[in-house]
């Protein structure tokens, strides 16, 4: 696999034009400071030696024009350049997030929230060095000594080699030098920033439990603790940066001490007018201009090379399910089966559903029921094409689920989840994303079917009430009943309820089932959940138990058989007693 610097250039490989534009704008900047300079000298110099008005016009107007040029051509390349790394963090942006989208969310349990925030803001901001500092500034800088070159060559060979080798000192030899002394500490800078943005994530997402224990001090300490340490990278990095500023400088007076020192043996000799020694000097000292950049080049490119490989990092995983090349079209019937079911969450762990094997009519309704850790949302997980099977069937109206494309099948399913993500934003929007088509009358009317209009039209605001980070403005059966609500707008024929009344109490637990009642009506449902209540209408009820199927029939079946589901109803009814 190519290195994450090439991989790089063949992302922005469709603006190709626009960076040769930016490069070339931006050595046209430098050559007209040079012109500018060089002509300026050469106009002072000659001036001094009083001749005809006549003989300095020409200098006069090169002055003129390089002094309009230099600025126009500065312009040019500040809009070019920074047009380009807009356009291309756009698609760095857009091509990331189109390559994590399909690993969610088997491929990314092991990255922290933090984690991947700071992957896809700060890492790929970073990345915009890499084209705007890393790039552009050898090729001008190439240009540059091709120019300078030719202008002290039209002179004296000799002249030219000694401007070239302290310019080749400065624009390789120095930065080679940096670039050894702060070996390292580019790719521990991006880590270490990494580090902190995942604690500071933490400690927001996290910061009531970390009240409520009294551990808000402990973490401050790691954060500070971090923080120091990037604070040290930084300081590191800002030192090289003054270092590498002292040596360029020193290396430009030098070059155009030992050009001046070459050109006066020339004067003397009768080879070289004296007037053009100020137009030399001034050729040595703006040549530089080009070079000044390429030290901190090498930083950017290490601090570029490792954000690039922490996106590389994500972005190469194989997703854990993948879309057959010709995906089977929408069935007629959607009725369920699995046959055999096994699923594994790790290669050669241990199986979280093993042997399962049962059937849902169309229209049916199926209870999925255990203890925590049986198996019951990997079943879920299965159907929405979280995670993939390793053996066994599971058909979708006749056909293997695998045959049919993820995005197509998840517009076939609705789900309730206990943990239903709530956006920032307000109950009309976080109803719309089921459907963003649908009508005010439409959107009201699964409102009303889930319980909620009343509460969201006797807001202020009514449905634009903004509803906080996860709805925390709202209680728990009023979050559950905006998701039915939800899945009610989206009108989907299959439903999948994962634990939907978990952590809820008795009295809101029974006013969300008669809302998913109403959701239940004239669809495929299957009902996974460790709260027996309510049980009664389903069709069938399965008992899962170490990811295996204990016991199935209907509830009242079940009750009488006097088994494991038995006990299970016996426990929550004693534990309500107890609490009444």
């Amino acid at each position: 696999m190519k290195g994450p610097g090439w991989r790089l250039m063949r992302l922005a490989e469709p603006f190709s034009r626009r960076m040769v534009l930016a490069a070339f704008l931006g050595f046209a900047t430098v050559a007209s400071g040079i012109g500018l300079m060089t002509t300026s000298a050469y106009l002072i110099a000659r001036a001094a030696l009083q001749p005809s008005i006549v003989d300095l016009q020409i200098a006069i107007a090169g002055v003129r024009f390089f002094g309009i040029a230099r600025g126009g051509a500065r312009y040019l390349e500040r809009y070019a350049s920074h047009d380009l790394t807009f356009r291309l963090l756009a698609r760095l942006r857009t091509w990331f997030y189109t390559r994590l989208e399909p690993l969610a969310p088997a491929r990314l349990m092991a990255f922290r929230s933090g984690d991947l925030l700071a992957r896809i803001v700060a890492d790929v901001e970073t990345l915009e060095n890499f084209y705007l500092r890393v790039l552009a500034p050898p090729a001008v800088a190439l240009l540059t000594a091709v120019l300078a070159g030719i202008l002290l060559g039209s002179f004296d060979v000799r002249l030219a080699a000694v401007l070239l080798s302290f310019l080749l000192l400065a624009g390789a030899g120095l930065p080679l030098l940096a670039r050894s002394l702060g070996r390292g500490a580019g790719q521990r800078l991006v880590g270490v920033r990494a580090d902190l943005n995942a604690q500071l994530v933490d400690g927001i997402q996290g910061v009531a439990d970390l009240l409520a224990f009294d551990a808000g001090h402990r973490h401050l300490l790691r954060i500070q603790s971090t923080s120091r340490a990037l604070g040290v990278l930084q300081g590191r990095m800002a030192r090289l940066g003054g270092f590498q500023g002292a040596l360029t400088g020193l290396l430009m007076n030098l070059a155009t001490l030992a050009v001046v020192t070459a050109a006066i043996p020339l004067v003397r000799a009768g080879w070289l007018d004296g007037v053009y020694l100020a137009l030399l000097a001034v050729a040595a000292i703006s040549s530089f201009e080009a070079v000044l950049p390429l030290p901190q080049a090498f930083q950017y490119l290490d601090n570029s090379l490792e954000a690039a490989r922490r996106l590389f990092e994500i972005v190469d995983a194989e997703p854990a399910v993948i879309d057959p090349p010709r995906p089977a079209p929408v069935p007629a019937r959607l009725d369920l089966r699995f046959e055999g079911l096994r699923v594994a969450y790790e290669p050669g762990g241990p199986p979280a559903l093993d042997g399962i094997d049962f059937s849902l009519p169309q229209g049916g309704q199926l209870a999925v029921v255990g203890p925590s850790g049986s198996g019951k949302s990997t079943l879920i997980h299965v159907l929405l094409r979280f995670w993939d099977y390793q053996q066994g069937h599971v058909l979708l109206g006749g056909r293997e689920l695998r045959e049919y494309g993820q995005e197509e099948l998840r517009h076939l399913i609705a789900v309730v989840s206990q943990q239903t993500h709530l956006f920032n934003a307000t109950i009309r929007e976080n109803l719309l994303l089921a459907r963003p088509e649908a009508t005010e009358a439409e959107m009201r009317q699964a409102a009303e079917q889930a319980g909620i209009h009343d509460f969201a039209s006797g807001l202020p605001d009514g449905y634009d009430t903004w509803i906080g980070e996860q709805g925390l403005r709202l209680s728990g059966g009023e979050r559950q009943r905006l998701a039915i609500a939800r899945a009610i707008l989206k009108d989907a024929p299959i439903l999948l309820l994962d634990e939907p009344t978990a952590n809820l109490d008795a009295l809101t637990e029974r006013q969300v089932l008669a809302g998913l009642r109403a959701l239940m009506a004239g669809r495929t449902t299957l009902l996974v959940t460790h709260r027996l209540a309510g049980l009664e209408p389903t069709d069938q009820v399965l008992v899962l138990r170490q990811g295996r199927i204990a016991e199935r029939g209907r509830h009242e079946d079940l009750l009488e058989q006097g088994g494991f589901y038995r006990r299970m109803w016996d426990l929550q009814h004693q534990v309500l007693a107890d609490a009444a």
